[in-house]
């Protein structure tokens, strides 16, 4: 339905109006009719359209009637295809009539120029602004949806700033606006008509701290770029050009959707009458464009890898060179954070994770910094933000614990469940649930996660663990076939059956960590006859199962599409479980390369029993196996090689505006 503005009428003098192109104005006969009157006639120029709405029905003038009854439900409507060339170009006259005579009883004559104001974005989501019959004010979801689309421009391109380029008011760079989503006014008609008139540019306070607009006016230099509405600015009078029909705004995202924050931001232009003197002004019209702010999207093990990320500390250089292997066999990039740069902090996995931001004019990779703040807490920000690389953080105001580091948060594959579609996965955290009291992530992290929509989180429990993070028990892999990935589980159960099998083959005084140093190195009678032990990883099987069970049921998982791997868990109820041996599932995914910590399981026929079995449960999927030695470097320190490494991968080739959540 056309935008309708009420216009009065006058018998004494002719009136002036604007009439906004795409709107209609609905004319006051009654308002001005003589005293006496019961009939009008209506006639128009050729640019203007009239309608009388009379019993319900609309009809078109000029019509067979000639005088319309002057009742209340009696409406006149008109509105106008084209552009004025000069102001008042177009007119109306309204002739009243008595009961009894034929002579018009008074006229009201109604002058009108047309003007074009439009607010235009993206909103067919092209990657280009475009005029669009769709309807600008609303923002939907799916393949068939509209809506246009900020980014937070949450990235650096000015190697000189220490911020992200959301955190100041200038343009620093042609790379900066490319960042931004551009916001087009358009404006035709008598320029001598806007010197009556104001336009003006103007968002709602409630979004004032979640974009900002810049303006550079007819030029293209930098330096004429001004910040003209957000943050402390709600309002901006636009001056149209003689020359140009356009102005293009350039928008940025200043934050991310969360708990008190939707995402959709409205930008409003409103076509002002500046009335006489001492008068307020009067708004004739106003058009609306609703954008939504994209949000952060993980990416999880099944897609491609680009880097991988890995600390050199004191003592490591085996294992660095290790995971550089790995990552030669994906063709993937290494990058070494320094012993300078990392503060002999080696956990890389927990500090960062990655993800992207994308719009249909622009995708790039945004890194979330976690609040744990241990010795690589600068490496984020100083490091890894850049051009084309954004950051983000969130703090834990009541102190982090363990579970806020970022091995705690992981994303699966793209699912289905029950029908409703995940295509970009679901994201895992670990909690203390079922338990009362324990560890929790962080309400601001978790309300975040959240607050993004496109990946529904999932809550697991994990404090049972010493450390307490989800990817001690659980990892996805690439899969052929099925729904395209595994997932694995660690499996108290499936190593205690591996190991009653290798003792009932005669292999019972084989032994453990064979060729570690001043490490005590039971034998599989041992740790089968170690009841303390089978009681203990009962229990851990239990809480792993709980996890299962959910899993199956928030990823619409089948039992073939899981894995159990073999992995038994020390520790007890109070303190936590942590890996007996290093735990495999706690591996680096590359494509198909795997980079999997060296169990130092008990050596059978020449192999180790547990490098074998997993070998058996993953290469038949076409996946390369590689064990890593991280006994000494990581694992002894209640971590290992997912720990210590990061990986950055391509973003999805599904776009998110696509789906529904």
């Amino acid at each position: 339905m056309a935008q309708q503005r009420r216009v009065q009428l006058s018998v004494q003098r002719p009136t002036s109006t604007v009439c906004v192109l795409g709107t209609e104005l609905s004319l006051d006969v009654r308002g001005a009719a003589p005293k006496g009157s019961v009939a009008f006639h209506a006639q128009g120029t050729p640019g203007v359209k009239l309608y009388v709405i009379h019993n319900s029905q609309s009809i078109k003038l000029p019509s067979s009637v000639g005088r319309w009854p002057l009742e209340p439900h009696t409406e006149l409507l008109l509105s106008m295809d084209s552009v004025s060339k000069d102001v008042g170009d177009e007119k109306v006259k309204i002739s009243y009539f008595r009961e009894s005579g034929g002579i018009p009883g008074g006229r009201a004559m109604l002058y009108l120029t047309c003007v074009e104001v439009s607010l235009d974005a993206d909103v067919g989501r092209s990657g280009a602004v475009s005029r669009t019959l769709l309807d600008k004010k609303t923002w939907t979801w799916g393949p068939d949806g509209h809506g246009a689309i900020l980014l937070v421009n949450c990235d650096r391109d000015d190697p000189k700033s220490k911020t992200p380029d959301n955190r100041d008011n200038a343009i620093c760079s042609y790379n900066d606006l490319k960042d931004m989503s551009q916001l087009v006014l358009r404006t035709r008609g008598p320029h001598t008509i806007f010197t009556g008139h104001r336009l003006l540019l103007h968002m709602d306070f409630s979004d004032s701290d979640k974009a900002r607009v810049f303006y550079g006016g007819n030029s293209v230099a930098l330096e004429e770029y001004q910040h003209v509405l957000g943050v402390s600015k709600l309002s901006y009078t636009v001056r149209p050009s003689r020359h140009q029909e356009e102005s293009v705004f350039y928008v940025e995202g200043l934050a991310f959707p969360d708990v008190t924050f939707s995402g959709l931001v409205a930008f409003h232009v409103t076509l002002l009458e500046s009335p006489e003197k001492d008068l307020l002004e009067t708004p004739l019209f106003t058009d609306t464009v609703v954008f939504r702010v994209a949000p952060w999207i993980m990416t999880p093990n099944t897609l491609a890898p680009l880097e991988v990320f890995v600390c050199s500390v004191a003592g490591n250089e085996d294992f660095v060179e290790a995971v550089g292997k790995v990552a030669e066999k994906a063709k993937c990039r290494l990058t070494v954070c320094p012993e300078l740069e990392n503060r002999q902090d080696r956990w890389i996995q927990d500090e960062m994770e990655f993800g992207y931001v994308q719009a249909p004019h622009k995708t790039f990779p945004v890194v979330f910094d976690s609040p744990r703040d241990r010795q690589l807490k600068d490496f984020p920000i100083k490091r890894i933000l850049g051009p084309d690389f954004g950051y983000l953080a969130r703090q834990a105001p009541d102190g982090a614990s363990s579970l806020d580091s970022f091995g705690n948060l992981e994303v699966s594959p793209p699912v289905t469940v029950k029908g409703k579609e995940y295509p970009l996965g679901r994201i895992l955290i670990g909690s203390s649930f079922p338990r009362f009291g324990g560890r929790r992530m962080a309400r601001a992290v978790k309300d975040f996660l959240v607050a993004q929509k496109v990946q529904a989180p999932v809550e697991l429990f994990s404090d049972w663990l010493l450390v307490g993070h989800v990817d001690e028990f659980l990892s996805f892999v690439p899969a052929p076939d099925r729904k395209g990935f595994r997932l694995l589980l660690a499996s108290p159960s499936a190593c205690y059956q591996l190991l009653k099998e290798k003792q009932e083959e005669g292999y019972g005084e084989a032994v453990m960590f064979q060729g570690l140093k001043e490490v005590s190195k039971p034998t599989i009678n041992e740790i089968l006859t170690n009841e303390k032990l089978r009681k203990f990883n009962s229990y851990v099987q239990s809480c792993i199962s709980w996890n299962r069970d959910i899993l199956k049921r928030s990823l619409g998982l089948a039992e073939p599409d899981i894995l159990d791997i073999p992995q038994l868990f020390r520790g007890d109820v109070s303190s936590g479980a942590e890996a007996f041996f290093p735990d495999m599932v706690n591996m680096l995914v590359l494509g198909r390369h795997l980079g999997i910590p060296k169990p130092f399981g008990p050596v059978v026929g020449g192999q180790c029993c547990l490098e074998q079995r997993v070998r058996e449960l993953l290469e038949p999927l076409g996946l390369s196996c590689t064990f890593i030695d991280d006994y000494f470097s990581y694992h002894v320190l209640s971590g290992d090689v997912h720990c210590g490494t990061n990986v950055r991968r391509k973003p999805f080739a599904f776009k998110w505006w696509h789906m529904v959540p």
